[in-house]
């Protein structure tokens, strides 16, 4: 049997949630959800939120990434993470439920 764990945060992600929030002079959490719909079936909504009663809060230096209940289990062993390349800056998840993804890595399928 797979142990079932929550979704990690890197360091990398943690420090772009501090870096956001001393530009717009507001802390507010990063949300990590996961809708139906996209190229592939699901896609990733990731944007700054509030906390909802029901969210998996992960934390590390005063910054914070909620999971919704809904989100999660599509999220299990998931690395959420921060990347600056030429195409783009922004925040990714590398998701081991993924069968496939799309090539703007928003979208997947399980």
């Amino acid at each position: 049997m797979e142990l079932v764990l929550p979704p990690k945060v890197t360091d990398r992600a943690f420090a772009r949630l501090a870096e956001i929030a001393t530009l717009t002079g507001e802390r507010r959490p990063l949300r990590v959800a996961v809708d139906g719909g996209g190229c592939s079936g699901f896609q990733y909504d990731i944007r700054l939120d509030d906390a909802a009663a029901d969210d998996l809060v992960l934390e590390k230096d005063g910054q914070r990434v909620l999971v919704d209940s809904v989100s999660l289990p599509f999220l299990t062993n998931a690395v959420i993470d921060f990347t600056d390349e030429l195409i783009g800056a922004r925040f990714v998840v590398q998701n081991p439920n993924a069968t496939s993804s799309c090539g703007c890595g928003t979208s997947f399928s399980i």
